[in-house]
């Protein structure tokens, strides 16, 4: 969820930077003033502006190979969840996580893989199957040389 000025944080023990201060209405972090969670659809949904142009877009990456590396991406958390058996909806929820974060970042800057690893695992703790990041890492390093030889069987033949 994206917090915008007047949506409000949870309430609750709070860790504070030196930048940030509390009052009885909640945390004072910069000019704005968290306090406590309201979703509406309204706020749960990414705004229309923020959908385009992308930050990849701005970095120079076109449409079409964004949309190849978001489809990889899940490609990728689908088959790690399948691989840590994780419920439908946790790999769900990682692939929701997955593309909200590359509303905010580029995949110039960020790697698309390490994000998915990421997500899976944060999709885990969420939906209350987790998993150790152990084997997250594992299950991904396993799913890179599968797609490494797989990419070698593709090449042609020299000579």
């Amino acid at each position: 969820m994206f917090l915008e000025p007047g949506v409000h944080m949870a309430a609750g023990p709070l860790s504070v930077s030196s930048n940030a201060s509390t009052n009885n209405d909640g945390i004072l972090i910069g000019d704005k003033v968290y306090s406590e969670v309201f979703l509406t659809i309204d706020n749960s949904l990414i705004p229309e502006e923020r959908l385009s142009p992308t930050p990849s877009m701005l970095d120079g990456l076109d449409l079409s190979t964004e949309t190849d590396l978001r489809i990889l991406g899940c490609e990728l958390i689908q088959s790690a969840g399948i691989l840590l058996r994780l419920p439908q909806v946790a790999m769900g929820t990682g692939q929701v996580l997955f593309h909200r974060f590359f509303y905010s970042k580029s995949f110039v800057k960020h790697s698309f893989e390490i994000v998915a690893m990421a997500c899976i695992n944060l999709a885990s703790k969420i939906e209350e199957a987790p998993r150790r990041i152990r084997d997250v890492i594992n299950v991904f390093h396993h799913l890179r040389q599968i797609r490494g030889k797989n990419d070698q069987l593709h090449l042609p033949k020299p000579g």
